[in-house]
């Protein structure tokens, strides 16, 4: 025990300046067996602090370490559990019981005598000591009686290391130590020796040392005499002190009773101070003023200042309402009042706002629906910024309403819909009714149709109701368009219009004025809804609040089936009705706008395909506008009411559009010709032209060009492909003829309107007019000096055999007699028959309008001139120096061809 006591007071507490005094080895009394140690200590400098620490090995076991620490003035009872009997058991008294059981009762007594003696010295306030021993709590005094007074005081001054059986040697006694045993040689080889040898000495100086106490025996007695009246003085000055310091306590007693009655004191001050803040708080925050509770219960809702005094009482009233009590204010009988005025006062107002303006929602609907009759014969739409406006000024008090009623305020929702919905449903199905009867005066054939239409709603719904189900088709006869022919010179031009007259009314009905008055038409349907619904929908946010908070409940959200986006909602399940009520306020807005223009979709298909029925070629003017307004609407908010609506309506206008150019490339495959007359320019071909500059016009810096560009690449390429079906099929014209003209003209319209997207078809049809025009110029002119033909050609193979060109005119059959021969047949009176009968022939085969004529002609000129180069070349190197030539010169060719084509 004295080892590890020297390693606790090394390890742990020499660094923390204290001095261990006493030790027992102990373990937790009823838990397995945890040994550690209760040490008890003092702190080395002043003031004293006397502690019991509790020391346990670590879990590697290699070293202490200090796990709790108690004060000893904190300790109240002792209990050694059985003072007569030996137990090992003991009990300290702390803020809790501590049970221990020390390793032995030596132990236990030692430690509890250690810690009597501190009690003793430090503490003035006693600890109590049960069930131990009197004998073991009087072994101190008769220690002190035992040994001299210096030592007493020693012990009672807190000395305890005397009591320590083992001393660790100093620096200075291991170096002397050291030094001794280095001048005796056998030291360490024999001990013994060494032992004696030391003995001997120390009897030695045992016996100076006796001497020399002997010689001052008389100094010692003077010595002892001093400490004797020293120990007195001490004694005296003790007693002062005792005295002095239960004076003090007795201060100290007083001074910690005034302390207590100003802490007192203080505490009430404070609890006043509370008291008063609650309730300046409860007076500030939940008390409403009677002007407040006078407007709430019987305020104006009429006019500015009662709507003004009213949003202020209900702010007032929300706020206090809202204010955060602290814990406890519910239990308060006055706060439990108040809180139930503030309900009835809540209940009321919400209930007056609601009739209000469930009776402004009823007026305002039927005032609208009285004026309608002003807008039936105009293309406008009426303006409903009155009604917002004077709707607009209870806004702050539907938010009101939304966050202290939503019921009431889902209700008004609904209130406000249904009667707006009915109103802006008559007002748009009048809106496009007279659309209608002015789109459908844009022909002379729909006027006459339409002449006799009534202006009531009911009549012409059931004109209009055939319009629905025949959207986008082409309403003409396809048979009498089967048996379309390829018309004379003299009256195509007046009879091929353009595509737009195929499958739809004649092209004498339809003509630039009447277009641009059906395009002015639509535009302006569009722009009168535009500004109807952006305002609309702007009115809902601002008034129903739905720009402020993330989520709400939307009030239309019926468990029942709903329209929305132009489809229906099914019946949805709890858990998806649940999910919905949270969507975002966008979500919110749409479900108000699909239901209050439930019918803009409905109608404005409708009058797309009164459009398109009056003329399918409208759809251009249609995509073009509607996708600028969709474009225009996407740029204000993409996902509201008016860019979903007029997105939809954009995809059954591009459909019409689509299915337009296909019904076109259908009618090109569907065209027959007549055998008994030339071709000359395919209907089709100047309908493209003609459908290529209108589109141009209408698709000018347009969104949707790219739509425009590809059905270009499909036209033009079943233009091409019909083009030489027709060609090949041709009886009465010629298969270059039909060719060259068709293509001639595609690449002159090409090359005027210059469409980007087409040059490649633009050069791919100047390719086919230029290979065609040679094929058709070499195949009409053929040979017309035939025999001078065939007899060059037998010089040339007889070249071709071998016989030098010199040499020719040695053979029998083409000796220069036989040439001059075959020249003669050919004077130039016979030439200028020949030619003008082939001008003729080709005057047949081609058309006036594309006046291909004189190009034609001018080719074949070339052509005979090139032959005629190539006999006289063929005269020079096979018949040299024979003066043979011609009976014509190219001079004379060329009057020959200038003659024949001013002659016709």
């Amino acid at each position: 025990m004295t080892a590890i006591k020297h390693a606790l007071q090394r390890d742990i507490f020499t660094p923390n300046d204290e001095r261990l005094l006493g030790i027992v080895n102990v373990c937790k009394a009823g838990k397995k067996k945890k040994n550690c140690f209760l040490c008890a200590t003092v702190t080395t400098e002043r003031p004293v602090q006397v502690k019991v620490v509790k020391v346990k090995k670590s879990d590697k076991g290699d070293f202490y370490k200090r796990q709790q620490t108690w004060e000893l003035r904190d300790l109240t009872e002792v209990d050694a559990k059985d003072a007569s009997k030996e137990n090992p058991e003991f009990d300290l008294h702390f803020e809790k019981v501590y049970r221990w059981v020390a390793s032995s009762t030596a132990e236990k007594n030692s430690f509890i005598s250690c810690i009597w003696k501190l009690n003793q010295r430090y503490l003035r306030k006693k600890v109590e000591f049960v069930n131990v021993s009197s004998q073991l709590l009087e072994e101190l005094p008769k220690a002190e009686e035992s040994v001299p007074s210096g030592e007493s005081q020693s012990v009672a001054g807190g000395d305890e290391d005397a009591l320590d059986d083992y001393q660790e040697l100093s620096t200075r006694e291991e170096q002397d130590i050291e030094s001794m045993m280095e001048m005796c040689e056998y030291a360490i080889s024999n001990a013994e020796a060494f032992a004696e040898k030391l003995s001997s000495e120390l009897q030695v100086l045992d016996g100076a040392n006796i001497q020399s106490i002997m010689a001052s025996e008389k100094q010692v007695n003077i010595l002892m005499q001093l400490l004797d009246e020293a120990l007195g003085e001490v004694d005296t000055i003790e007693g002062k002190l005792s005295s002095y310091e239960e004076m003090l306590q007795s201060v100290k007693d007083q001074m910690d009773q005034i302390s207590q009655s100003n802490r007192l004191i203080q505490i009430s001050n404070t609890n006043n101070g509370k008291l008063l803040d609650e309730i300046q708080f409860l007076v500030n925050y939940m008390d409403l003023s009677k002007g407040h509770i006078r407007a709430l219960q019987e305020g104006d809702l009429t006019s500015p200042k009662g709507i003004e005094a009213c949003i202020n009482a209900s702010e007032a009233l929300l706020q206090c309402m809202n204010v955060a009590l602290r814990p406890g204010h519910d239990k308060l009988m006055a706060v439990t009042q108040q809180q139930l005025l503030f309900a009835e006062l809540r209940d009321t107002f919400a209930r007056r706002l609601t009739n209000h303006l469930n009776n402004v929602f009823v007026h305002q609907g039927h005032d609208q629906s009285s004026t309608l009759s002003q807008h039936t014969t105009e293309l406008t739409l009426p303006k409903h910024s009155p009604l917002h406006r004077d709707l607009l000024r209870y806004a702050k008090l539907m938010e009101w309403l939304k966050n202290t009623h939503r019921e009431k305020y889902e209700g008004l929702s609904r209130t406000y819909v249904d009667y707006m919905s009915r109103l802006y449903e008559r007002e748009i199905k009048d809106f496009f009714e007279v659309a209608k009867i002015k789109m459908a005066g844009t022909t002379k054939e729909a006027k006459g149709k339409f002449a006799t239409l009534p202006r009531k709603e009911s009549a012409l719904k059931q004109e209009t109701e055939s319009l629905h189900g025949s959207s986008g088709k082409l309403t003409g006869s396809t048979s009498s368009l089967n048996k379309l022919t390829v018309q004379g010179s003299n009256s195509r031009r007046s009879q091929s219009s353009s595509l737009l007259d195929m499958g739809n009314m004649s092209a004498s009905d339809l003509d630039v004025a009447d277009r641009t008055k059906f395009d002015k038409i639509f535009e302006q349907v569009l722009s009168e809804l535009e500004p109807l619904c952006l305002a609309e929908q702007d009115f809902i946010s601002k008034f129903f609040k739905l720009q402020q908070h993330p989520t709400v409940t939307p009030p239309l959200a019926q468990p029942e089936t709903e329209e929305s986006d132009g489809g229906m909602l099914s019946r949805m399940p709890p858990q998806a009705e649940h999910r919905h009520s949270l969507s975002s306020e966008k979500d919110m807005v749409r479900l108000m706008m699909n239901k209050i223009f439930q019918s803009i979709e409905t109608e404005l298909n409708s009058l797309i395909a009164l459009g398109d029925k009056i003329d399918s070629f409208n759809s251009l003017y249609m995509l073009v506008k509607m996708s600028h307004h969709v474009w225009t609407a996407e740029n204000v908010d993409p996902a509201s009411y008016l860019s979903t609506t007029l997105g939809n309506v954009l995809v059954t206008v591009k459909r019409n559009f689509d299915k337009c150019i296909s019904g076109q490339i259908r009618q090109m495959e569907e065209v027959k010709i007549s055998k008994k007359s030339k071709v000359g320019i395919l209907l089709f071909v100047t309908g493209f032209e003609e459908f290529a500059e209108l589109a141009e016009t209408i698709f000018r810096n347009a969104e949707r060009r790219g739509d425009l560009d590809k059905a270009y690449v499909k036209l033009i390429r079943a233009v091409f492909v019909n083009v030489e079906k027709v060609a090949n099929e041709s009886q009465k014209t010629p298969r270059d003829v039909v060719m060259m003209e068709n293509f001639h003209h595609i690449f002159s319209t090409l090359s005027r309107l210059k469409i980007s997207c087409l040059d490649a078809e633009r050069r791919e049809a100047k390719h086919k007019y230029t290979d065609h025009l040679q094929s058709y110029v070499i195949n009409s002119l053929g040979q017309p000096l035939e025999k001078l033909n065939h007899f060059f050609e037998g010089v040339e193979a007889r070249v071709a055999q071998g016989v030098r060109e010199e040499e020719v005119s040695y053979q029998l059959a083409f000796n220069k007699q036989e040439l001059r021969k075959v020249i003669k047949e050919y004077p130039g009176k016979e030439v200028k028959k020949g030619l003008d009968n082939l001008y003729k022939k080709v005057d047949k085969h081609l058309c006036e309008e594309e006046s291909l004529l004189q190009v034609v002609w001018h080719s074949m000129q070339d052509e005979f001139i090139r032959q005629y180069k190539h006999f006289e070349d063929l005269i020079g190197r096979c018949y040299p120096g024979s003066g043979i030539t011609m009976e014509f010169t190219i001079q004379d060719m060329l009057e020959y061809f200038s003659s024949i084509a001013q002659s016709h």
